[in-house]
């Protein structure tokens, strides 16, 4: 993995809104570092503190193109066609775990911690961190960076414990089945496996926010997959990288 850390501002979930909304409108990245600023300085009054932060969204829900080319374009096509908060969050959260592996890695022990306690701190996320990438000198901030973006984002709550917060396990369910095929799509494609039994990928420790719905049948009709038996009657699923898919549905429909 990249040890560059890269995600290294608190990130508000309005600022999410704010960026995906604007890619709607334009690709121009000017022009969205410009609408952005003004939104994160109502929060930020450090210039140099609001340019990592722009960064960050434009990364996100623009940059991130030059990687995931389908998986951006469905994400930019469906915040546009709903507004729907948990849906939203569904696509905040694939394409930040995309963009930034030190995000996925974060998360990633947040769903293995919350395993076994109910309650995680700061400081045993940091540790689980450390163990996986070393002593990197910025570690402990970033860490609370991402703790601090899910509390906003609603995936940590408090808890009674000094600096502990409760892992919100299974609580966000989506509004629609191809929602749940393009998580399961970003989360592969970020993953470091190119494959993957479809059991151990719906319950991938990243995906500890989400309730899926869908089964391996629906994997196998998918255009984003490809399905085959292993061993001991294993369904193997791994992605196929084609064009964008997203359905054209009327606003109605969503």
């Amino acid at each position: 993995m990249n040890k560059n850390i890269g995600f290294r501002r608190n990130i508000y979930r309005e600022w999410l809104d704010a960026a995906a909304a604007f890619r709607s409108d334009t690709q121009d990245v000017q022009k969205l570092r410009t609408r952005l600023d003004a939104v994160v300085a109502q929060q930020v009054a450090s210039t140099a503190n609001r340019r990592m932060a722009v960064d960050i969204l434009v990364n996100i829900w623009t940059k991130s193109a030059q990687a995931h080319p389908a998986l951006q374009a469905d994400a930019v096509a469906w915040f546009a066609q709903t507004t729907d908060p948990t849906d939203r969050l569904w696509l905040h959260y694939g394409m930040t775990v995309l963009t930034y592996s030190f995000f996925r890695l974060g998360v990633v022990a947040i769903g293995q911690l919350s395993r076994h306690t109910e309650v995680i701190t700061t400081k045993e996320l940091e540790q689980r961190l450390a163990a996986e990438l070393g002593p990197l000198g910025s570690l402990k901030n970033a860490t609370e960076r991402i703790v601090f973006s899910l509390r906003n984002w609603g995936l940590l709550a408090e808890s009674d414990r000094r600096y502990g917060y409760r892992p919100l396990r299974r609580t966000l369910g989506a509004s629609r089945p191809d929602l749940e095929e393009w998580m399961l799509a970003a989360i592969l494609t970020a993953h470091p496996a190119e494959e993957l039994p479809f059991d151990d990928l719906v319950r991938l420790p990243e995906l500890f926010p989400f309730r899926f719905a869908i089964g391996v049948d629906r994997i196998r009709k998918s255009a984003r997959f490809e399905v085959h038996r292993q061993g001991a009657g294993w369904d193997m699923v791994r992605v196929v990288q084609k064009g964008s898919r997203v359905p054209a549905e009327k606003p109605d429909d969503l």
